[in-house]
């Protein structure tokens, strides 16, 4: 268990907190889920009760190094101002001198907001005379940016490094979960997995492999598993390289007695369109010019019978082409199934998280805040971010 901010005294310190603010807004420049303001506001209330000088550093979208007024971080100051009940300053520029001073002139129990971390170019190269420069502000610090905590950038890796470093409440709650999960799992276990890219599901399969009871495929990375069994798959989203693997993979699983089960039937197109006509075809018979697009009516009755069953439950990644609206049924049922649980469920993933979003979430679902950290923890790695703060 790392060290969190209930195991260090924060009275009186310039306490800088990388939080994840990277909250959807739209063209008015309103926020539309602040989800993820919320969910760092234990942490912030805390800090704010035992006397620190807080100072949150977060990024939005991808301004590459360049300011961009549509992703400056106001909105979000002035929601968080509202739902902290208190002003909140603002650091228009993080390297200047002044940001310092404010600072230095902030009270025990102020806060403070820099812009967009992202601005600078220096943040994403971890670049080690920025990450001095944020160092300068504060005495401690705090990793609440679950989201961010497997990327190796100045405001969480580079200040980590150079001050004396803890989780926040939010962070140490997703290591908790995380680690139950793959660790010590009520049993019956379900894994599903979806999404495009096989690359980054194959090492979490290996690892859940010997924890696992049954593992679901779906998603655009399921068709190299068919493909290794032998199936056609039309022009279905094949990583070639890694059916070999696949192979190896689905053996093993059948050696120790995890069952995996990949879509029996699909919603099949010719053409990768949102309008595009659908066809019903079962797995390993789709025709050379067409290619699965979402998982079919057999398949997801099947899903459905296994997640009933389950105590626990780990989901990452879309079962369709979910930018799609033709094509979210599987992703939407499988996400109502869900709901309807009672199993200990961790959802991780973008497109899987917003599809339990939009439908509700069940009591026992928790939606991981950060896709790419969660992937990296059922890989069984240790995020970098993470590793450089102290056991308890």
């Amino acid at each position: 268990m790392k060290k969190s901010i209930r195991n260090i005294d924060v009275a009186g310190k310039r306490v800088f907190v990388r939080v994840d603010y990277n909250v959807p807004i739209n063209n008015e420049l309103k926020i539309v889920d602040d989800t993820r303001i919320v969910a760092t506001l234990p942490t912030i209330k805390f800090l704010i009760e035992h006397n620190a000088k807080v100072i949150l550093c977060s990024h939005l979208g991808r301004p590459n190094g360049q300011v961009d007024n549509k992703l400056s971080l106001r909105p979000v100051l002035a929601r968080l101002s509202n739902l902290l009940e208190k002003p909140i300053s603002f650091a228009e520029d993080v390297t200047d001198k002044s940001t310092l001073e404010m600072v230095n002139k902030m009270n025990e129990g102020d806060v403070l907001m820099l812009e967009n971390i992202r601005f600078y170019k220096q943040e994403e190269d971890n670049d080690e005379a920025f990450a001095k420069k944020l160092a300068k502000l504060a005495d401690i610090f705090v990793l609440e940016a679950f989201g961010t905590a497997h990327r190796k950038h100045a405001s969480t890796y580079g200040i980590a490094k150079l001050l004396p470093s803890v989780v926040g409440f939010l962070v140490e709650d997703e290591l908790n979960r995380f680690e139950k999960i793959t660790k010590n799992p009520d049993k019956p276990f379900v894994v599903i997995l979806g999404g495009a890219k096989v690359s980054d599901k194959l090492p979490v399969i290996e690892n859940l492999i010997d924890k696992a009871d049954t593992i679901m495929l779906g998603g655009g990375m399921a068709y190299t598993f068919i493909k290794a069994i032998g199936g056609s798959v039309g022009m279905s989203l094949v990583d070639n390289s890694k059916v070999a693997k696949a192979k190896e993979i689905l053996d093993k699983a059948k050696e120790r007695g995890v069952k995996v089960i990949l879509p029996i039937d699909n919603m099949v197109t010719t053409q990768f369109s949102a309008e595009a006509d659908a066809k019903l075809y079962n797995s390993g018979f789709i025709p050379d010019n067409a290619q699965a697009m979402d998982i079919g009516k057999k398949t997801i009755k099947q899903f459905k019978k296994v997640i009933k069953k389950a105590r626990t439950i780990v989901w990452n990644g879309p079962l369709g082409v979910y930018e799609y609206e033709k094509f979210r049924r599987g992703t939407y049922k499988i996400a109502k199934y869900i709901r309807k649980s009672k199993a200990n469920t961790i959802i991780g993933g973008g497109d899987s998280v917003a599809a339990a979003q939009q439908i509700g979430v069940g009591k026992h679902v928790h939606l991981s805040t950060g896709g790419g950290a969660s992937l990296m923890l059922l890989q069984g790695k240790q995020l970098p971010c993470v590793e450089l703060i102290e056991d308890i």
